[in-house]
């Protein structure tokens, strides 16, 4: 009897999930057409720029969002310095094209600089250092603030990841100053250029750092998600995340697993943070921090432990943030007040998120 009392309610809530889910389609749906074709405000090229923003966009909140995801696998535990992270990656990837913007080509003319002679190994000079300073950040923060709480209860990690967070955003300020810092990026990725595409006799503009952005972003998620399917670590990674004694016993090397799991989330980060300098510009020391809840919305959204579902939470969580002020009829300000209402509502209908949190037997 209890467990049919237990089937209906799983029926119910399921049914109560769809009729929502299909009313919230319906309204937007009926949105975009009375919007499109009735009053005329936004026509199908404006609807195609907000929807390249939100993909561009999204593709980094993903990309965060797997080393929320990873961390989350691996240690149950939130790494809310993960922004910070990145933060440290944009400020790494900013100093390199400062210097190599200062730097004269050799053997060229005195008139043109190291950064445009060489833009395409600028700009992995670039990466390599936000990547590395981001992987390095990642792997020191498990050794000093995590590693010697393993075994305390999950609130303390929690309260010693939003410390080192504090610590990290006023680190940065004091070192690098607070003032905002605008990336100087090489002539082949200038902001505000990029390919035309006509869309009903308008042009709408894909910007060349848009297009890098995003391609970027989805060679990374498809290389991290070969990493854990097809080798080594991967298997190592997926064992500690099953069950980290039993791992042990086949001869893993736990602490080393999780220490590399950090510096892959960091070498994430890092490139995330490069990729925000180089499309949006301006950053300070604050740039992780609202990317940083964002892509936890995201992680969250798409189902925290699950790396596909960090990845889809991204880009649905990019395309919401950009689409959705004007499905609602809202002030585009309101952009940020979208994602955290979205974070709400999945916590509501559906807690586990779109493809499911990832349980194993030791969490439950």
């Amino acid at each position: 009897m209890i467990n049919k009392i237990k089937e209906l309610k799983i029926t119910w809530g399921s049914a109560i999930r769809v009729i929502v889910g299909s009313v919230v389609a319906v309204y937007l749906i009926w949105r975009v057409v009375i919007i499109t074709f009735g009053s005329g405000e936004f026509g199908p090229d404006t609807w195609v720029r907000f929807l390249i923003t939100g993909l561009v966009i999204g593709g980094i909140y993903a990309l965060i969002a797997i080393g929320y995801t990873l961390v989350y696998g691996i240690l149950f535990m939130i790494n809310f310095a993960h922004g910070e992270v990145m933060m440290l990656g944009t400020f790494a990837g900013y100093f390199v094209l400062e210097a190599l913007s200062a730097m004269p080509a050799p053997g060229t003319d005195a008139n043109i600089n190291f950064l445009n002679a060489q833009p395409v190994l600028s700009i992995l000079l670039t990466f390599l250092a936000g990547a590395g300073v981001s992987a390095l950040a990642g792997y020191l923060l498990e050794k000093i603030a995590y590693r010697p709480l393993r075994k305390a209860p999950r609130l303390i990690p929690l309260i010693s990841a939003i410390g080192a967070s504090i610590f990290l955003q006023n680190a940065a300020q004091l070192l690098f100053g607070p003032q905002r810092r605008q990336y100087i990026n090489p002539d082949l990725l200038w902001r505000g250029q990029g390919w035309m595409i006509p869309v009903s006799g308008k042009s709408v503009m894909l910007t060349y750092t848009g297009g890098f952005s995003f391609v970027l972003s989805i060679l990374l998620m498809i290389g991290l998600f070969i990493l854990v399917r097809k080798t080594k670590l991967g298997k190592s990674m997926r064992a500690v995340a099953e069950n980290k004694q039993a791992a042990a016993l086949m001869g893993i090397d736990v602490d080393s697993v999780i220490s590399k799991t950090f510096i892959i989330s960091g070498i994430l980060a890092g490139s995330a943070g490069v990729m925000w300098g180089i499309h949006n510009g301006l950053f300070n020391h604050y740039v992780g921090f609202l990317p940083g809840i964002k892509a936890f919305t995201a992680a969250v959204m798409g189902g925290i432990g699950n790396i596909p579902g960090a990845m889809i939470g991204g880009m649905l969580l990019g395309l919401m943030e950009s689409l959705g002020p004007a499905l609602l009829g809202l002030d585009f300000q309101l952009k940020d007040v979208i994602a955290f209402a979205i974070l709400i509502f999945v916590l509501i209908i559906r807690p586990s998120g779109i493809l499911g949190e990832a349980l194993t037997e030791e969490k439950v």
